[in-house]
């Protein structure tokens, strides 16, 4: 594509996954990990940079142009002789000069590498963290999960054995419950007949070493004691959080209610089933001439799905929980580990398993299918009980993935009658969807706005550009950030006037990217933050230490560190005191420090954020505006 078409592609959606706009004042690292991640990403076939090419940040509705690079042969060398030296092999993109009215723009072709030569990454760095993928329109470090996408490992985690397991820790109950499954799908199944050792090895749920038996991760997983599960694996576990309201707040005097569950996974599908079940609200409709009511609840085969997709797909490499947030309106499952397939792709046939063992254990059972139906048939049966679409976000950087399932019955009285207030806009059918999933969730950006509809890229932007034109939407953030919130003539009611959606935070609560950030953050940040804005964006110097939250005691712990000091970890600790008392900005943090805000965050709070020693406040969208830390507590 010519750097015309590709500019005029930008306009359209934004950076991509195939399209990455760069000033191009020098071939920095940027660059060069935009080339790795392009050449690995499985899929993506192309993917082209345009150096010298801008957003405007001073337009009303900002479009990318052309802006121009100088010394466009020194920069070729420099992008050549990189992109031949400092890869483990050698990578060979076409580059071309154009010109676009007076400036010239640099258009770097970059294609992706075959199989059996990935993957691509920095020499110096190694595996994995040298590898790139490039997600969404980001690019991200590659973990050991990625190693398994790039060389489809035979000799997946939950095949190795667990150290210091024996026999003595499965539980014949759960192997019984095996057999009963397995009977009621094929009662004639070989290994039915087999002992309960040669059942396990069969499964490769057991392996010997020098005579001793091991359970494997899939062993202690799937046939697991309780007791074992909590010594051998401790992190491992359901935590059911029940929420009041539309939005997490941690309030010391209105905790939420935890419920912890352990065990092996096939008892543990029906007891997290049951646990959500007997919370969701219930309802029937009899319809006019029928004998019989329906229920218009959640489907059950979508709860139940949602659970076992999350109990399958996890990363068991992370030592954390699955949690599942249920709050008032909605119903949030988050598991540990990034979907192996791209999210553009979820719901395509085509099923790719971190835990192949364990998978197909579920699969032999009945309790999952593997073909890569599950996410679509959870699609159709939401919209069959006139529900919202299930939502899905998929966070590489986090290695997390997150279900939504909003409780929310699309077009019911209330939303024709909320509707109908903007019958002069003309809208479309896929807008006013969007608009009703704003209205329970406050934010919607472009990939929610393809999974709620189930369009293209370029039909989510063309619908989000028109109701931003006509002052529906509001657009934040800007390039890959981009999100939409409600807007001047956007009303929660139709008697609403549009000056009082700015004071309904409570309604704005679901995060990014599906759904990108909370009402408060978006039209009071001061709330979230617990202190005046103007005191926040003030250097630390020049207020009094009441006056930034912070006791005497620890401005005197802050002002004694020397201006050169190095001591990190005396550094961390000094961050974690400030960010308990309440949520902290990177740049006020930086200038308690005397430290710039880039380096700050580089050196202190994303390794910090990285060790679980803070957490973010808008955690699915780490770029956010208003994006505060706050230190971990343990819950208990």
């Amino acid at each position: 594509m010519t750097a015309k078409e590709l500019i005029k592609q930008l306009n359209l959606t934004d950076e991509c996954t195939w399209i990455e706009a760069k000033k191009g004042s020098a071939i920095d690292r940027s660059v060069m990990e935009t080339i790795c991640a392009f050449c690995n990403e499985p899929g993506l076939e192309n993917g082209y940079i345009l150096l010298g090419v801008e957003q405007e940040e001073m337009s009303l509705f900002p479009s990318y142009i052309a802006t121009g690079v100088e010394q466009t042969d020194k920069l070729q060398l420099d992008l050549s002789t990189q992109c031949a030296s400092i890869f483990n092999q050698p990578i060979r993109p076409d580059i071309t000069v154009e010109r676009i009215g007076d400036k010239n723009v640099i258009v770097i072709h970059v294609q992706e590498l075959a199989d059996g030569q990935k993957p691509v990454y920095f020499k110096n760095d190694g595996l994995p963290r040298g590898a790139y993928r490039r997600i969404g329109s980001s690019d991200q470090r590659c973990t050991e999960d990625d190693l398994f996408v790039f060389y489809n490992k035979e000799d997946s985690l939950d095949s190795t054995i667990v150290k210091d397991s024996s026999w003595d820790d499965v539980s014949e109950s759960a192997v019984e419950l095996y057999k009963n499954l397995r009977s009621k799908i094929n009662p004639f199944a070989e290994e039915l007949q087999y002992s309960d050792t040669d059942l396990l090895h069969s499964l490769g749920c057991i392996k010997k070493e020098n005579g001793q038996t091991y359970l494997t991760y899939a062993g202690l997983l799937l046939f697991g004691k309780r007791p074992s599960h909590r010594r051998l694996l401790p992190m491992v576990r359901v935590d059911y959080i029940r929420i009041p309201g539309n939005e997490w707040v941690e309030d010391p005097e209105n905790r939420f209610t935890t419920i912890d569950m352990r065990g092996s996974l096939l008892e543990m599908v029906q007891r997290v089933f049951s646990q959500i079940t007997d919370d969701l609200p219930k309802g029937f409709l009899l319809a006019e001439g029928e004998l019989q009511a329906a229920s218009i609840g959640l489907p059950t085969r979508v709860l139940r799905e949602a659970i076992v997709n999350a109990l399958i797909h996890r990363t068991y490499r992370e030592n954390q929980p699955i949690q599942i947030l249920r709050y008032g309106n909605r119903l949030e499952i988050k598991n540990p580990g990034f979907s192996l397939k791209p999210e553009d792709h979820l719901g395509e046939p085509g099923s790719k398993n971190r835990n192949p063992y364990i998978a197909a254990v579920f699969h032999e059972t009945n309790l999952a299918e593997t073909k890569g139906s599950g996410i679509r048939t959870m699609r159709a049966l939401m919209e069959k009980s006139n529900l919202l679409p299930p939502t899905f976000e998929s966070d590489h950087g986090r290695n997390l993935f997150t279900t939504r399932l909003l409780l929310h019955h699309f077009l019911g009285t209330e939303d024709v009658k909320w509707l109908s207030t903007f019958e002069s806009f003309e809208l479309n059918e896929d807008q006013k969807r969007a608009l009703i999933f704003i209205k329970e969730t406050g934010a919607i950006d472009n990939s929610a706005f393809r999974q709620v509809n189930s369009v293209d890229t370029l039909k989510a932007s063309a619908d989000l550009r028109d109701l931003r034109k006509k002052e529906i939407l509001n657009q934040k953030g800007k390039g890959k950030a981009t999100y939409y919130v409600p807007g001047t003539y956007f009303s929660f009611g139709a008697n609403t006037q549009a000056s009082e959606i700015s004071a309904q935070p409570h309604e704005l609560s679901t995060p990014a990217p599906d759904v990108s950030t909370q009402a408060h953050d978006l039209s009071a940040p001061v709330p979230s933050l617990n202190t005046p804005a103007n005191s926040l964006n003030t250097p630390a110097s020049t207020n009094s230490a009441d006056e930034l939250g912070l006791t005497q005691e620890l401005m005197k712990e802050i002002n004694s560190l020397g201006k050169r000091v190095n001591n990190s970890s005396r550094i961390e600790k000094l961050i974690q005191k400030i960010c308990s008392h309440k949520p902290h900005k990177a740049n006020d943090i930086a200038k308690y420090f005397d430290k710039e805000e880039s380096y700050f965050k580089r050196k202190y709070l994303s390794p910090m954020i990285r060790k679980g020693e803070l957490e973010y406040t808008i955690p699915e969208m780490p770029n956010h505006p208003q994006q505060a830390y706050k230190t971990i507590k343990s819950r208990k």
